[in-house]
């Protein structure tokens, strides 16, 4: 009870900070109506399995049943913009989970404000104070004439496919440094690229491979394009903070890519080769400059090129790959007052073809929520050449999917917080402070 408490008087003190999260999202008019409703906020109790035995293999969906919405659930239904969930375990430990909505904003925003509320928990007014969050998204991208343009076909409604399945694969350090030298050494036949291939390119250019044999024997010659989500902040003159609120990113795309290979930068002896999509990838990202950012702001540049992506994916006219990366972000920095967190993962997301990479707490290392066909997913983790790459050790070192015995939340019974002994039909409401002259 005392965590319980202690989290929801901090909640409604940040939520007067990050008031839009506290109000409701008005799709159709495309606008936040900040009213101070509140988020829903739920307890659970889970009694079927220790916090270790969640630790020890994560299964990505399991992962729904300790939080308050499923994506693409019940937020977009109620127009809520965020919930909160409290899951205690029989062994003591707990997990703080949250849902949220991109109709509001991206993963740095609401990395941001869980820093920023674990920051008000413990009572740090520094950090909160100079991690203020600021709202220019409007200014620095003034409204456009929408009428011509469908964002629920767009925006709201991506391909979901219900055969789709997510896992998780962790890749240790020194795989990937060598899978980076790999790709390095194939880059000096061209031109050796600067600055050095990263390790989301590495891990891009290495999965997209894998998935390209998985689907081959399907259609040998099908095209693929890549696509890879670009942070616009550091791009904006000036640059702006990484406590800047809103969907501030953009979609490297690059296309096409031929399955059956026949490019000139790779090494048809080497399984593993796939430099071109790396230096291919790079250049497209590349484009993506303060003069891009510059066109976005001065004209409907984005607005013209997300119709024809959108309707292509529906079409289905190419194998489309999506990337998007929370690398380098303020993950483990979420210290509530009892220390920083064991790990932190997230649920599945409401996208085929789709691979979100995080940091792993030991340095150098990151995990891959790879969401694909059930029927492809088999091929895809049975490929020898992931299998030799993924960790397989403890999750004190790194884990992955393909060891240890799949931890089950069977019995995960979610509670009103004032009345444990029922359970909850309707969550809780936190109501923020009033602003006042703030706002």
């Amino acid at each position: 009870m005392e965590i319980s408490n202690h989290l929801k008087k901090s909640l409604a003190e940040v939520l007067t900070l990050y008031y839009p999260l506290a109000g409701r999202i008005r799709f159709d008019n495309h606008f936040v109506d900040c009213n101070d409703e509140g988020v829903p906020y739920l307890e659970a109790q889970v009694t079927n399995c220790r916090v270790r035995d969640v630790l020890e293999n994560p299964i990505p969906g399991e992962l729904n049943k300790l939080v308050p919405f499923q994506l693409g659930d019940g937020i977009a239904d109620d127009e809520i913009a965020l919930g909160v969930q409290l899951n205690m375990f029989e062994c003591g430990g707990f997990a703080i989970g949250l849902s949220t909505t991109h109709k509001l904003a991206d993963g740095l925003s609401m990395l941001m404000f869980s820093r920023t509320w674990a920051a008000t928990a413990r009572g740090d007014s520094d950090q909160v104070e100079m991690e203020r969050p600021e709202f220019v998204s409007a200014k620095l991208f003034p409204p456009k004439d929408l009428n011509h343009f469908s964002t629920r076909d767009a925006i709201a409604k991506p391909v979901i496919d219900k055969n789709k399945v997510t896992k998780r694969f962790v890749f240790g350090a020194s795989n990937i440094e060598d899978l980076r030298a790999k790709y390095t050494s194939l880059s000096e036949k061209d031109v050796i690229m600067k600055p050095p291939i990263s390790r989301v390119e590495t891990l891009s250019a290495f999965i997209w491979r894998r998935f390209v044999e998985a689907i081959k024997d399907d259609d040998h010659n099908k095209l693929h394009r890549v696509i890879h989500a670009v942070n616009l902040r550091p791009l904006i003159d000036p640059p702006l903070p990484r406590h800047t609120f809103g969907n501030i990113f953009r979609l490297a795309m690059t296309a096409p890519f031929l399955s059956g290979g026949n490019d000139e930068d790779e090494d048809e002896d080497d399984e593993e080769s796939c430099y071109g999509m790396v230096r291919r990838v790079r250049e497209e990202i590349n484009k993506i400059d303060k003069d891009y950012v510059k066109r976005l702001q001065e004209g409907d540049e984005k607005l013209t090129s997300v119709n024809p992506l959108a309707h292509s994916f529906t079409r289905g006219e190419v194998e489309t790959s999506n990337f998007t990366s929370l690398c380098r972000f303020p993950l483990y920095d979420n210290d509530f007052g009892w220390g920083r967190p064991t790990w932190v993962g997230i649920p599945p997301l409401p996208l085929n073809n789709l691979t979100v990479f995080l940091d792993t707490k030991e340095a150098g290392g990151i995990e891959a929520y790879v969401t694909l066909e059930e029927e492809v997913m088999t091929k895809f983790e049975s490929d020898p050449f992931l299998q030799r790459r993924v960790c397989t050790g403890r999750f004190d070192t790194a884990v992955s999917s393909l060891a240890h015995q799949p931890a089950r939340l069977n019995q995960v019974a979610k509670f009103h917080s004032q009345n444990r002994s029922s359970v909850i039909k309707k969550p809780i409401q936190i109501k923020p402070s009033k602003l006042e002259s703030r706002l």
